[in-house]
């Protein structure tokens, strides 16, 4: 029987997404409109220590992103974002740093701590 909403809520304190897509797809201004926020997301480093916004706003702001940091909008603490680095064509070094992220989390034993979806974000002009 497949699990409900509040089944899902119950058994993970957090679900964790990772965001992929090229830099300047739209990947903010998506979960943005999944949390139904204008607000920007607060921004935790991998071992939740909260990060000052203004340092990390001008890499945000251009699409460098570090994939470990936890992306959450007050508006939805139960969904924790990681924000992959823009996968630009030839990419190989961030495709690695992804691929090796999403295989850490997967073979954690702390379900939290997990990713339990991936989202790819396209580019509407291609």
């Amino acid at each position: 029987m497949p699990l409900s909403a509040q089944d899902v809520r119950e058994k993970f304190e957090r679900f964790r997404i990772l965001v992929v897509g090229r830099a300047n797809a739209g990947k903010t201004t998506l979960l943005q409109k999944v949390c139904n926020t204008t607000e920007k997301p607060l921004v935790f480093d991998g071992k939740g220590k909260k990060i000052d916004a203004d340092v990390v706003k001008s890499s945000v702001d251009r699409g460098y992103h570090d994939i470990n940091n936890e992306l959450v909008f007050q508006s939805n603490p139960g969904f924790v974002f990681h924000d992959s680095c823009g996968f630009e064509a030839g990419g190989v070094d961030e495709f690695k740093k992804m691929k090796q992220f999403v295989s850490e989390r997967a073979s954690t034993r702390k379900l939290n701590e997990r990713i339990h979806a991936i989202w790819q974000v396209l580019h509407p002009n291609g």
